[in-house]
């Protein structure tokens, strides 16, 4: 930037840089989404275009130049979306205003490009702007953190799924209004949503598909023959063993070239599977 007499009011700009060595989880919501998915018709209580297209644009987010050697994981649920960034992420210098601002408009301006190919017979509606999205950014300081925050945000989302299933089966095939339908749950335990869906309306719950129960995973899955790289890399002073790692470090930055991104509907509060079957992702 060219200096001049008015170059003083860069002056007033704060610093947002993040703290260094944390994981951060940069969550997306919709905004005013009710109104909108009744005014585009979406259908109660999942409508799986709409998840579908949610799971595209974040596919398309990820994979865009400037994000998609930083995302780690990303989990989505309903209209919202959170993707996590490494404690050696160093994109935009860590600003927050930065990061934020690219993640929503690279995936806002995603879901309205995609629209059309999950909504063909239903015009995108902008009115009143159209759909957005707002964001925050949120620090972790380690592993069994972020851990906990996916368990917490694939909880919320059996939580909120099995109400909604329960409520919208009450309306739609137990002829209740919206008013009785809330009361009847109101107050109630799990078991006893899962009881009103098998005894009145024969739907076993467990046998839903996995997307509306558990939400949607995206993550970088190895190829077959490619290995994650280490938790964790020993320093040494040895000139051997430092090219070796040298090389360690090389092969961790293809990892992503070099793998597929997929989306899964996995059960992620079992330990099992951070521990076991995806080992790889927060490494």
């Amino acid at each position: 930037m060219a200096n001049s007499r008015f170059g003083y009011v860069r002056q007033y700009e704060l610093s947002d840089a993040l703290l260094p060595g944390t994981f951060l989880v940069v969550r997306l919501d919709g905004k005013g989404f009710h109104r909108f998915s009744d005014k585009h018709g979406f259908e109660k209580p999942n409508d799986r275009r709409a998840l579908d297209l949610m799971n595209a644009a974040a596919c398309r987010t990820i994979q865009s130049d400037t994000l998609r050697q930083h995302v780690l994981l990303a989990f989505g649920e309903s209209d919202e979306y959170s993707f996590l960034l490494g404690p050696k992420c160093s994109l935009f210098g860590r600003r927050n205003s930065k990061i934020l601002t690219t993640f929503v408009s690279i995936f806002t301006a995603s879901y309205v490009l995609l629209w059309h190919q999950f909504f063909p017979n239903m015009p995108l509606q902008a009115d009143d702007g159209g759909p957005s999205f707002d964001g925050r950014i949120v620090q972790y300081p380690g592993r069994q953190e972020i851990i906990d925050y996916f368990k917490w945000r694939q909880a919320d989302t059996h939580i909120n799924n099995l109400y909604n299933t329960t409520f919208w089966a009450l309306i739609q095939q137990g002829g209740m209004t919206v008013q009785e339908a809330h009361k009847t749950l109101g107050g109630t335990v799990s078991s006893e949503k899962n009881q009103i869906l098998f005894t009145r309306f024969g739907i076993n719950y467990a046998k839903l598909d996995p997307l509306f129960r558990r939400g949607s995973i995206i993550l970088w899955e190895p190829e077959q023959g490619v290995s994650a790289p280490a938790e964790k890399e020993k320093e040494s002073q040895d000139q051997g063993e430092v090219a070796r790692q040298q090389e360690k470090k090389k092969a961790s930055k293809s990892i992503v070239s070099s793998s597929k991104l997929v989306i899964v509907h996995e059960d992620m509060l079992k330990d099992a599977w951070w521990t076991d079957i995806r080992p790889y992702v927060l490494q």
